[in-house]
């Protein structure tokens, strides 16, 4: 098993992306045959409703979190929610599941669409600098 440092984690669906603060988070890449892994998210207990109701409709659902370094690419991964237990004014959720298959590198997708969409020359830098810093769900994600 190998334990990485979650340093941002967002639940992706149809409507887009919401991120939730975390106060801490690791992830525990489990190494068997079934490729499955461990994410741990400690935070406000606020968000509890949102993981209680996940887990009471046993659902599987996208997310992406970003490991190790605040540079790296958010990882995207498929998961349930396996428990939610209140730890004074926080929660800790664990969640189980796989890494999706990893998507071609961030920078050239999102640079991709900005001239799909065709981005004056002017304006190309600074939608690139912004995408890069926020990492939009992109088109082909």
């Amino acid at each position: 098993m190998k334990t990485f440092k979650m340093l941002s984690f967002d639940l992706v669906s149809k409507d887009g992306i919401q991120p939730f603060p975390l106060v801490d988070g690791i992830i525990i890449n489990q190494e068997n045959s079934h490729q499955s892994w461990i994410l741990e998210l400690f935070m406000d207990r606020q968000f509890r409703s949102v993981f209680d109701e996940l887990l009471a409709d046993s659902a599987v659902f996208n997310v992406r979190a970003v490991i190790s370094s605040p540079d790296n690419e958010p990882a995207p991964f498929r998961v349930a929610v396996h428990a939610v237990q209140e730890i004074g004014n926080h929660i800790s959720v664990l969640l189980k599941g796989t890494l999706k298959i990893k998507r071609s590198k961030y920078a050239e997708q999102l640079l991709a669409e900005l001239l799909a969409e065709g981005v004056s020359s002017e304006d190309l830098l600074d939608r690139f600098a912004h995408g890069m810093k926020e990492r939009p769900k992109l088109k082909n994600d």
